[in-house]
Protein backbone atom coordinates (compact mmCIF):
# COMPACT_ATOMS: atom_id res chain seq x y z
CA UNK A 1 0.00 0.00 0.00
CA UNK A 2 1.33 3.36 -0.90
CA UNK A 3 2.62 5.69 1.94
CA UNK A 4 0.56 8.36 3.20
CA UNK A 5 1.41 11.85 4.56
CA UNK A 6 -0.39 13.64 6.58
CA UNK A 7 -1.00 17.88 6.18
CA UNK A 8 -0.37 18.35 2.77
CA UNK A 9 -1.37 21.90 1.44
CA UNK A 10 -4.00 21.14 -1.80
CA UNK A 11 -3.56 24.17 -3.37
CA UNK A 12 -0.46 23.21 -5.17
CA UNK A 13 -3.00 20.10 -7.02
CA UNK A 14 -5.28 22.42 -7.99
CA UNK A 15 -5.26 24.87 -11.08
CA UNK A 16 -7.10 27.89 -9.00
CA UNK A 17 -4.46 27.67 -6.35
CA UNK A 18 -7.04 26.98 -3.34
CA UNK A 19 -7.73 24.06 -0.85
CA UNK A 20 -6.08 24.08 2.74
CA UNK A 21 -4.30 20.93 4.14
CA UNK A 22 -5.61 17.06 3.41
CA UNK A 23 -5.51 15.31 6.99
CA UNK A 24 -4.11 12.29 4.69
CA UNK A 25 -2.74 11.97 1.53
CA UNK A 26 -1.42 9.56 -0.75
CA UNK A 27 -0.96 8.55 -4.47
CA UNK A 28 -2.41 5.74 -6.40
CA UNK A 29 -0.02 4.28 -9.17
CA UNK A 30 -1.85 1.56 -10.71
CA UNK A 31 -5.63 0.59 -11.11
CA UNK A 32 -5.34 -2.04 -8.19
CA UNK A 33 -3.46 0.27 -6.02
CA UNK A 34 -6.73 2.49 -6.75
CA UNK A 35 -9.21 0.43 -5.97
CA UNK A 36 -7.28 -1.02 -2.93
CA UNK A 37 -6.90 2.33 -1.31
CA UNK A 38 -10.42 3.48 -1.77
CA UNK A 39 -12.27 -0.08 -0.92
CA UNK A 40 -9.91 0.00 2.67
CA UNK A 41 -10.62 3.81 3.12
CA UNK A 42 -14.47 2.97 2.91
CA UNK A 43 -14.28 -0.12 4.43
CA UNK A 44 -12.75 1.89 7.79
CA UNK A 45 -15.42 4.99 7.45
CA UNK A 46 -13.11 7.32 6.26
CA UNK A 47 -13.53 10.33 3.89
CA UNK A 48 -12.16 9.73 0.45
CA UNK A 49 -11.47 12.83 -2.12
CA UNK A 50 -10.00 11.12 -5.29
CA UNK A 51 -7.70 14.16 -6.73
CA UNK A 52 -6.44 13.76 -10.30
CA UNK A 53 -5.77 17.40 -12.62
CA UNK A 54 -7.17 19.63 -9.70
CA UNK A 55 -8.36 21.88 -12.86
CA UNK A 56 -12.51 21.95 -11.66
CA UNK A 57 -11.98 21.46 -8.00
CA UNK A 58 -12.71 24.48 -5.63
CA UNK A 59 -11.10 23.00 -2.07
CA UNK A 60 -12.33 24.29 1.08
CA UNK A 61 -9.78 26.82 2.97
CA UNK A 62 -9.51 24.25 6.12
CA UNK A 63 -8.95 21.57 3.54
CA UNK A 64 -10.07 17.54 3.63
CA UNK A 65 -10.37 16.22 6.81
CA UNK A 66 -9.88 12.68 5.51
CA UNK A 67 -7.76 10.59 2.38
CA UNK A 68 -7.13 12.67 -0.24
CA UNK A 69 -6.15 9.18 -3.28
CA UNK A 70 -4.01 11.47 -5.64
CA UNK A 71 -4.45 9.53 -9.44
CA UNK A 72 -1.58 9.54 -11.09
CA UNK A 73 -1.70 5.62 -12.88
CA UNK A 74 -0.81 5.48 -16.98
CA UNK A 75 -0.70 3.68 -20.17
CA UNK A 76 -2.85 4.30 -23.12
CA UNK A 77 -3.95 0.95 -25.00
CA UNK A 78 -4.98 0.53 -28.55
CA UNK A 79 -7.24 -1.93 -30.56
CA UNK A 80 -8.74 -2.24 -33.51
CA UNK A 81 -12.59 -3.40 -32.82
CA UNK A 82 -14.01 -6.32 -33.91
CA UNK A 83 -16.09 -5.65 -36.92
CA UNK A 84 -17.67 -7.01 -39.80
CA UNK A 85 -17.79 -3.70 -41.26
CA UNK A 86 -14.54 -2.30 -40.81
CA UNK A 87 -15.66 0.39 -40.03
CA UNK A 88 -12.09 2.44 -39.56
CA UNK A 89 -12.61 2.92 -35.84
CA UNK A 90 -9.45 2.74 -33.31
CA UNK A 91 -10.70 1.97 -29.62
CA UNK A 92 -8.15 4.01 -27.10
CA UNK A 93 -8.20 2.53 -23.72
CA UNK A 94 -6.69 5.25 -21.36
CA UNK A 95 -5.45 5.26 -17.48
CA UNK A 96 -7.57 8.01 -15.62
CA UNK A 97 -4.71 9.35 -14.65
CA UNK A 98 -3.38 10.10 -18.10
CA UNK A 99 -3.22 13.78 -18.86
CA UNK A 100 -5.73 14.59 -21.62
CA UNK A 101 -4.00 17.22 -23.78
CA UNK A 102 -1.26 15.03 -23.84
CA UNK A 103 -3.86 12.53 -25.29
CA UNK A 104 -5.57 14.38 -27.60
CA UNK A 105 -2.03 15.87 -28.86
CA UNK A 106 -1.28 11.90 -29.86
CA UNK A 107 -4.36 11.08 -31.15
CA UNK A 108 -4.01 13.97 -33.68
CA UNK A 109 -0.20 13.47 -34.64
CA UNK A 110 -1.69 9.39 -35.31
CA UNK A 111 -4.36 10.40 -37.21
CA UNK A 112 -7.36 9.49 -34.89
CA UNK A 113 -10.65 11.33 -34.98
CA UNK A 114 -13.11 12.93 -32.54
CA UNK A 115 -11.48 14.43 -29.99
CA UNK A 116 -8.78 17.56 -31.22
CA UNK A 117 -11.56 20.08 -30.75
CA UNK A 118 -10.90 18.98 -27.29
CA UNK A 119 -7.26 20.29 -26.85
CA UNK A 120 -6.01 22.31 -24.56
CA UNK A 121 -8.79 21.73 -21.48
CA UNK A 122 -6.63 21.27 -18.26
CA UNK A 123 -6.91 17.60 -16.24
CA UNK A 124 -6.73 14.08 -16.57
CA UNK A 125 -8.70 11.40 -18.94
CA UNK A 126 -10.37 10.17 -15.20
CA UNK A 127 -12.15 13.65 -15.17
CA UNK A 128 -13.78 13.45 -19.18
CA UNK A 129 -16.67 11.09 -18.82
CA UNK A 130 -17.40 12.81 -15.50
CA UNK A 131 -17.95 16.47 -16.66
CA UNK A 132 -18.72 15.24 -20.23
CA UNK A 133 -16.22 17.46 -20.86
CA UNK A 134 -16.89 19.43 -23.72
CA UNK A 135 -15.65 22.60 -26.50
CA UNK A 136 -16.29 24.04 -29.73
CA UNK A 137 -18.89 21.54 -30.95
CA UNK A 138 -17.67 18.70 -29.30
CA UNK A 139 -17.84 16.68 -26.39
CA UNK A 140 -17.11 13.22 -25.20
CA UNK A 141 -20.14 12.36 -25.09
CA UNK A 142 -19.57 11.40 -29.17
CA UNK A 143 -16.28 8.96 -28.51
CA UNK A 144 -16.82 7.35 -25.35
CA UNK A 145 -17.38 3.53 -25.61
CA UNK A 146 -16.85 2.48 -21.97
CA UNK A 147 -15.75 3.46 -18.78
CA UNK A 148 -13.57 0.85 -16.59
CA UNK A 149 -15.01 1.83 -13.03
CA UNK A 150 -15.00 0.78 -9.11
CA UNK A 151 -18.55 0.58 -7.71
CA UNK A 152 -18.34 1.65 -3.79
CA UNK A 153 -21.79 0.76 -3.65
CA UNK A 154 -21.05 -3.13 -4.61
CA UNK A 155 -16.86 -3.33 -4.24
CA UNK A 156 -17.04 -4.41 -7.86
CA UNK A 157 -14.85 -3.22 -10.66
CA UNK A 158 -17.01 -3.24 -14.11
CA UNK A 159 -17.34 -1.51 -17.59
CA UNK A 160 -20.17 0.83 -17.96
CA UNK A 161 -21.64 1.79 -21.51
CA UNK A 162 -21.93 5.21 -23.35
CA UNK A 163 -25.63 4.56 -22.68
CA UNK A 164 -25.31 3.73 -18.69
CA UNK A 165 -22.98 6.99 -18.13
CA UNK A 166 -26.18 8.96 -18.65
CA UNK A 167 -24.09 11.95 -20.70
CA UNK A 168 -25.98 15.26 -20.89
CA UNK A 169 -25.23 18.91 -21.27
CA UNK A 170 -22.05 19.13 -19.15
CA UNK A 171 -23.34 16.49 -16.74
CA UNK A 172 -23.20 12.57 -16.73
CA UNK A 173 -24.56 9.63 -14.17
CA UNK A 174 -21.35 9.74 -12.23
CA UNK A 175 -21.95 13.97 -11.10
CA UNK A 176 -25.94 12.33 -10.38
CA UNK A 177 -24.34 9.61 -8.34
CA UNK A 178 -21.29 11.68 -7.00
CA UNK A 179 -18.68 9.34 -5.00
CA UNK A 180 -20.24 5.96 -5.87
CA UNK A 181 -18.44 5.11 -9.36
CA UNK A 182 -14.78 5.50 -9.68
CA UNK A 183 -13.43 6.10 -12.72
CA UNK A 184 -10.32 3.62 -13.79
CA UNK A 185 -9.91 4.11 -17.19
CA UNK A 186 -12.28 5.04 -20.13
CA UNK A 187 -12.26 3.47 -23.91
CA UNK A 188 -12.83 5.84 -27.06
CA UNK A 189 -13.99 4.86 -30.61
CA UNK A 190 -12.16 7.66 -32.28
CA UNK A 191 -12.10 7.60 -36.31
CA UNK A 192 -8.74 6.21 -38.19
CA UNK A 193 -8.83 9.93 -40.71
CA UNK A 194 -6.62 12.51 -41.15
CA UNK A 195 -9.37 14.90 -41.27
CA UNK A 196 -11.17 16.64 -37.97
CA UNK A 197 -15.12 15.69 -37.58
CA UNK A 198 -17.66 18.39 -38.57
CA UNK A 199 -16.46 21.71 -37.43
CA UNK A 200 -19.69 22.61 -35.22
CA UNK A 201 -18.68 25.99 -33.68
CA UNK A 202 -19.29 29.11 -35.55
CA UNK A 203 -15.96 30.48 -34.02
CA UNK A 204 -13.69 27.71 -34.20
CA UNK A 205 -15.49 27.40 -38.18
CA UNK A 206 -14.58 31.20 -38.84
CA UNK A 207 -10.93 30.89 -37.24
CA UNK A 208 -10.15 28.56 -39.47
CA UNK A 209 -11.88 29.98 -42.67
CA UNK A 210 -14.35 27.50 -43.47
CA UNK A 211 -17.78 26.88 -43.47
CA UNK A 212 -20.25 25.16 -40.91
CA UNK A 213 -19.68 21.17 -41.17
CA UNK A 214 -16.94 21.57 -43.17
CA UNK A 215 -13.64 19.26 -42.51
CA UNK A 216 -10.30 20.17 -41.80
CA UNK A 217 -6.33 18.53 -41.09
CA UNK A 218 -6.58 17.19 -37.91
CA UNK A 219 -3.51 19.37 -36.99
CA UNK A 220 -5.56 22.54 -38.21
CA UNK A 221 -8.23 22.40 -35.84
CA UNK A 222 -6.20 21.54 -32.70
CA UNK A 223 -3.92 24.75 -33.39
CA UNK A 224 -7.04 27.21 -34.01
CA UNK A 225 -8.55 25.59 -30.83
CA UNK A 226 -5.59 25.93 -28.92
CA UNK A 227 -5.10 29.93 -30.57
CA UNK A 228 -8.70 30.45 -29.34
CA UNK A 229 -8.39 28.75 -25.76
CA UNK A 230 -5.31 30.45 -25.22
CA UNK A 231 -6.90 34.21 -26.14
CA UNK A 232 -9.40 33.85 -23.92
CA UNK A 233 -7.02 32.32 -20.76
CA UNK A 234 -7.93 28.90 -20.94
CA UNK A 235 -4.55 27.26 -21.22
CA UNK A 236 -2.69 26.58 -18.46
CA UNK A 237 0.11 28.83 -18.73
CA UNK A 238 2.17 30.14 -15.32
CA UNK A 239 3.18 33.21 -17.01
CA UNK A 240 -0.64 34.02 -17.45
CA UNK A 241 -1.94 35.22 -14.47
CA UNK A 242 -5.61 34.69 -15.97
CA UNK A 243 -5.09 31.09 -16.23
CA UNK A 244 -5.25 30.47 -12.21
CA UNK A 245 -8.57 29.62 -12.35
CA UNK A 246 -11.14 26.38 -13.20
CA UNK A 247 -11.78 27.22 -16.57
CA UNK A 248 -15.56 28.38 -16.86
CA UNK A 249 -16.73 28.88 -13.45
CA UNK A 250 -20.59 28.87 -14.26
CA UNK A 251 -22.53 26.33 -16.96
CA UNK A 252 -24.76 28.19 -19.44
CA UNK A 253 -28.39 27.56 -18.33
CA UNK A 254 -30.90 25.56 -20.18
CA UNK A 255 -33.94 27.36 -19.68
CA UNK A 256 -37.59 25.84 -20.00
CA UNK A 257 -40.15 27.37 -22.46
CA UNK A 258 -41.75 29.65 -19.65
CA UNK A 259 -38.28 30.12 -18.59
CA UNK A 260 -36.94 31.32 -21.64
CA UNK A 261 -40.03 33.41 -22.37
CA UNK A 262 -39.40 35.36 -19.43
CA UNK A 263 -36.18 36.11 -20.15
CA UNK A 264 -37.16 37.44 -23.54
CA UNK A 265 -39.40 39.61 -21.70
CA UNK A 266 -36.38 41.41 -19.93
CA UNK A 267 -34.23 40.78 -22.28
CA UNK A 268 -35.53 40.87 -25.67
CA UNK A 269 -32.96 39.90 -28.78
CA UNK A 270 -30.31 38.37 -26.56
CA UNK A 271 -28.24 35.67 -27.95
CA UNK A 272 -29.68 32.09 -27.45
CA UNK A 273 -29.45 28.77 -28.67
CA UNK A 274 -32.65 26.76 -29.46
CA UNK A 275 -31.93 22.96 -28.59
CA UNK A 276 -33.63 19.89 -30.27
CA UNK A 277 -35.67 19.21 -26.84
CA UNK A 278 -37.70 22.64 -26.67
CA UNK A 279 -35.09 24.12 -23.95
CA UNK A 280 -32.80 27.22 -25.24
CA UNK A 281 -29.56 27.40 -24.06
CA UNK A 282 -28.33 31.16 -22.76
CA UNK A 283 -24.37 31.75 -22.76
CA UNK A 284 -23.42 32.83 -19.35
CA UNK A 285 -20.37 35.30 -20.24
CA UNK A 286 -23.52 37.23 -22.21
CA UNK A 287 -25.48 37.35 -18.78
CA UNK A 288 -22.61 38.21 -16.60
CA UNK A 289 -21.26 40.98 -18.44
CA UNK A 290 -24.71 41.76 -19.23
CA UNK A 291 -25.24 41.87 -15.17
CA UNK A 292 -22.42 44.31 -15.21
CA UNK A 293 -19.45 42.15 -14.53
CA UNK A 294 -17.09 43.00 -16.85
CA UNK A 295 -14.06 41.57 -18.03
CA UNK A 296 -11.28 42.01 -15.60
CA UNK A 297 -14.08 42.56 -12.54
CA UNK A 298 -12.35 42.86 -9.43
CA UNK A 299 -13.27 41.76 -5.28
CA UNK A 300 -10.01 41.83 -3.44
CA UNK A 301 -7.50 39.56 -4.62
CA UNK A 302 -9.61 37.73 -7.17
CA UNK A 303 -10.90 38.85 -10.28
CA UNK A 304 -13.57 37.73 -13.49
CA UNK A 305 -10.53 37.12 -16.33
CA UNK A 306 -9.65 39.94 -17.99
CA UNK A 307 -9.87 37.77 -21.52
CA UNK A 308 -13.05 36.13 -20.81
CA UNK A 309 -16.22 36.71 -18.66
CA UNK A 310 -16.76 32.98 -17.57
CA UNK A 311 -13.91 32.55 -15.46
CA UNK A 312 -13.27 33.58 -12.08
CA UNK A 313 -9.51 33.90 -11.29
CA UNK A 314 -6.61 34.14 -8.61
CA UNK A 315 -3.96 35.69 -10.40
CA UNK A 316 -1.33 36.03 -7.24
CA UNK A 317 -2.24 32.81 -6.42
CA UNK A 318 -2.54 33.61 -2.60
CA UNK A 319 -6.26 34.14 -2.34
CA UNK A 320 -8.70 31.10 -1.07
CA UNK A 321 -11.67 29.30 -1.64
CA UNK A 322 -13.73 32.21 0.85
CA UNK A 323 -12.71 35.24 -1.50
CA UNK A 324 -13.36 33.34 -4.65
CA UNK A 325 -16.56 31.92 -3.82
CA UNK A 326 -17.39 35.74 -2.03
CA UNK A 327 -17.44 36.85 -6.14
CA UNK A 328 -18.96 34.11 -7.48
CA UNK A 329 -22.29 34.42 -5.52
CA UNK A 330 -21.84 38.28 -5.96
CA UNK A 331 -21.66 37.23 -9.79
CA UNK A 332 -24.71 34.51 -9.48
CA UNK A 333 -26.66 36.86 -7.54
CA UNK A 334 -26.20 40.09 -9.71
CA UNK A 335 -27.28 37.68 -12.65
CA UNK A 336 -30.23 36.49 -11.07
CA UNK A 337 -31.20 40.16 -10.17
CA UNK A 338 -31.05 41.14 -13.46
CA UNK A 339 -32.41 38.22 -15.73
CA UNK A 340 -34.27 36.28 -13.36
CA UNK A 341 -31.78 33.06 -14.23
CA UNK A 342 -29.70 31.48 -11.76
CA UNK A 343 -26.03 30.26 -12.48
CA UNK A 344 -24.62 27.20 -11.53
CA UNK A 345 -21.48 26.01 -10.71
CA UNK A 346 -19.78 24.08 -13.00
CA UNK A 347 -16.61 22.98 -10.75
CA UNK A 348 -16.75 20.63 -7.91
CA UNK A 349 -17.03 22.12 -4.40
CA UNK A 350 -15.04 19.97 -1.73
CA UNK A 351 -16.07 21.27 1.66
CA UNK A 352 -17.50 24.52 0.50
CA UNK A 353 -21.19 25.63 -0.71
CA UNK A 354 -21.80 28.36 -3.32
Amino acid sequence: MADRLAGVPLAPYTTLRTGGPARAFTQARTQDELVAIVAEADHEGEPVLVLGGGSNLVVSDDGFDGLVVRVVTRGVDVTAPTSAAGDGRVLVTVQAGEDWDALVARCVAEGWSGVECLSGIPGLVGSTPIQNVGAYGQDVSQTVAAVRVYDRATGEVGDLTAAECGFAYRHSAFKHDPGRHMVLAVTYALERSPLSGPVAYKELATRLGVEIGARVPLADAREAVLELRRGKGMVLDPDDPDTRSAGSFFTNPVLGPEEAAALALRAPGHPRWDMPDGTVKIPAAWLIENAGFPKGYERGRVRISTKHTLALTNPSGEAGATELLALAREVRDGVHEKFGVWLVNEPVLVGVRL
